[in-house]
């Protein structure tokens, strides 16, 4: 896939050299909060290069995603992966995960989900762009808002964390939509 770039930041391939940076979030409970249950035990550095070398064979085509970087340095901020890509109905899912805390609350999920829907729907000729997140997830909530995801279902007392069940919501945004939005006609 080829780099694509946003105002400080660009979506570009995984490297060997993200490792480090990777190990850095997969075992913080901060960064892994909201994440998919494979983050409730410790992750072990063989998972991590099993994960990173899946992403750097390219080993499911369903499966493709990027590494969110400063767009100066190249350094690893976080990722941003489409998941069960489906080419007949033109639709996709999609996670993000910013690797350090203090990059949280900057503005780079949202420009990352931008750049990300505009190749989505501009080079792929997707139709929808979806995600899962859960309901406590509010800093996620708004930023997926705030990118014109609309909430379109709940799945009630989906998961259990800190002792009590929670919902998992689903929010997509489609191509006419995102078209509408700060004049984003193709």
């Amino acid at each position: 896939m080829a780099r694509l770039f946003g105002e400080r930041i660009m979506l570009r391939e995984y490297q060997k050299e993200d490792l480090p940076f990777m190990r850095e979030w997969v075992n913080n409970p901060a960064i892994v909060k909201y994440l998919a249950d494979i983050f409730l035990f410790p992750h072990t550095l063989v998972e991590t290069e099993s994960f990173l070398n899946a992403r750097l064979e390219n080993k499911n085509p369903a499966v493709q995603g990027f590494v969110i970087a400063d767009i100066n340095t190249g350094a690893y901020l976080g990722q941003i992966d489409f998941s069960s890509i489906d080419w007949k109905n033109r639709k996709v899912m999609f996670g993000i995960v910013l690797g350090r805390e203090e990059n949280l609350s900057r503005g780079y999920g949202s420009e990352a989900i931008g750049v990300l829907l505009r190749f989505a729907f501009r080079e792929m000729g997707l139709n929808r762009v979806a995600l899962d997140v859960k309901a406590g997830n509010d800093r996620g909530i708004a930023c997926y808002r705030k990118c014109g995801f609309r909430e379109e279902g709940r799945m009630r007392d989906d998961y259990f964390q800190d002792g009590q069940y929670g919902d998992t919501i689903r929010m997509s945004i489609l191509r006419r939509e995102w078209e509408a939005r700060d004049g984003n006609e193709t």
